[in-house]
């Protein structure tokens, strides 16, 4: 396990759809590895990571919103099935573009469908913390930030504020 240093905002890497996982391999599970070792070691207690942010583009994610770190999910080409109608606002941020963050509208509960670690395709109920980590994951993976779920003017201030910061 490799603490991994993260891909910083505006590589281009970020704003890459990543490539699926054909299957689970000791390669991807060494790549989870150091994803877990990576989102352990986030200021503030990181509560998932998606695999471009290390510079793997591929579509994998790590997700634990636990203090003990005792619920790690391993996902690799997670998929949203539904979500649910209500709607609720929580501060996101990634290490990725360090010091600044956002208030982001998602729907507080997802189905998910995704590959497993023993490589079986599983469908999970997503809530809360949860459904907003994997949500934020996947969209890392199809080459998104958080910060295009807002509006035109707050995304350019937000983006301003990280440019003085560096």
């Amino acid at each position: 396990m490799t603490v991994r240093p993260f891909v910083m905002w505006p590589d281009k890497r970020l704003r890459m759809p990543c490539a699926p996982v054909d299957q689970i391999t000791d390669n991807v599970r060494a790549i989870w590895a150091d994803m877990v070792a990576a989102m352990d070691a986030m200021p503030g207690q990181g509560v998932g990571l998606a695999a471009p942010q290390i510079g793997e583009m591929i579509q994998l994610a790590v997700v634990d919103v636990t203090d003990d770190r005792s619920r790690r999910i391993l996902l690799a080409n997670p998929e949203i099935l539904s979500a649910g109608s209500e709607m609720g606002s929580y501060t996101e941020a990634s290490p990725c573009l360090p010091g600044v963050q956002a208030e982001i509208m998602r729907p507080t509960t997802v189905a998910v469908r995704f590959l497993n670690a023993d490589g079986v395709i599983e469908r999970r109920d997503f809530a809360g913390l949860e459904a907003r980590s994997v949500q934020h994951q996947i969209d890392h993976l199809a080459g998104r930030m958080y910060f295009d779920n807002l509006g035109r003017v707050k995304r350019d201030m937000l983006l301003r504020r990280a440019r003085k910061k560096r």
